[in-house]
């Protein structure tokens, strides 16, 4: 499995979620495609998502929820502490990258951050490895924060 290039914002989402590492966007059978993708083409619950609806992040400037006057909200804060926890990924972190350096230079780190060193797929955040050959993902200092 070839790594996935990204090349704007189509694939991070408001949260700061970058699709491309989900186990969703991942799956060989009816993938999701992405937080921004088409509603109609994702699972119930991340059509339905709170954050992705934000009228708030639909019609801010960058797209992203830093923007907004109640950032970081319950729910951003609430997913934030869950993926740090379960997953060894912070979405504040991710919005701060964003924010601070840009998505270009956001997405760069992303290619390298999850690129499986066994065959140069994907890493998934949710399972912990490479769908593709197996490859557990290697955890790093920035993981544990």
């Amino acid at each position: 499995m070839a790594l996935i290039m990204l090349t704007d914002a189509e694939l991070i989402a408001p949260c700061g979620m970058n699709c491309v590492i989900c186990r969703g966007y991942l799956r060989k059978d009816k993938p999701c495609p992405g937080c921004r993708g088409d509603d109609a083409l994702k699972p119930t619950y991340c059509a339905g998502c709170i954050i992705w609806n934000c009228l708030t992040i639909r019609t801010n400037r960058s797209g992203f929820c830093y923007e907004c006057d109640r950032y970081p909200c319950k729910r951003l804060k609430a997913l934030d502490k869950r993926y740090r926890t379960k997953y060894g990924m912070s979405m504040l972190a991710n919005l701060q990258s964003i924010k601070e350096r840009g998505l270009k230079a956001f997405v760069a780190d992303e290619r390298e951050r999850w690129r499986c060193p066994g065959c140069g797929g994907t890493l998934c955040v949710h399972v912990g490895r490479c769908l593709a050959c197996g490859t557990l993902r290697p955890t790093t200092q920035s993981d544990r924060s």
